[in-house]
């Protein structure tokens, strides 16, 4: 199985050591500790040669896509390409803090009159209406809240 794989991965001493100082020191993130983990499973100079796939994937909990991209950034861009995370895609944060805190401000604020509270729609709507954002839905309105532990519903 070792011949078969595409990148391969030969750490020299020095490397070697420092992954093993950054697997048993417990203060790295768990995805450049997974990582560290593949390439010392992968590394053909240890003792007994490289470990197969599948059994690097059972011990470190990875999927066997992930596992051979470490084995490639590694091989094409050294140690530090292969721990280190590239910027992930997504959308930007669309509201700032300042909106959240609107929002929040808002929420404990006294209800429009004709309404004994705010709902999470009424807060939405009134949030576009006073120019406050654009845009908001009301489910956006809920997530904002519960991460400041309120909660309309």
């Amino acid at each position: 199985m070792a011949n078969k794989k595409k990148y391969r991965v030969k750490l020299s001493t020095a490397q070697r050591e420092i992954l093993k100082e950054l697997t048993s020191s417990g203060t790295i993130k768990v995805r450049a500790y997974k990582r560290a983990r593949v390439l010392l499973g992968s590394d053909e100079n240890r003792d007994g040669g490289s470990k197969p796939d599948s059994q690097i994937v059972a011990e470190v909990n990875l999927s066997l896509a992930t596992v051979q991209r470490v084995r490639q950034q590694f091989v094409e861009g050294g140690l530090e390409a292969a721990l280190s995370e590239k910027p992930r895609s997504g959308a930007p944060r669309k509201f700032t803090q300042r909106d959240r805190a609107k929002i929040t401000a808002l929420a404990c604020a006294k209800p429009p009159k004709g309404h004994a509270r705010w709902t999470l729609r009424l807060l939405a709507e009134y949030m576009v209406e006073l120019e406050l954002v654009e845009s908001i839905s009301h489910d956006t309105v809920d997530k904002v809240l519960k991460k400041t532990n309120l909660s309309l519903t």
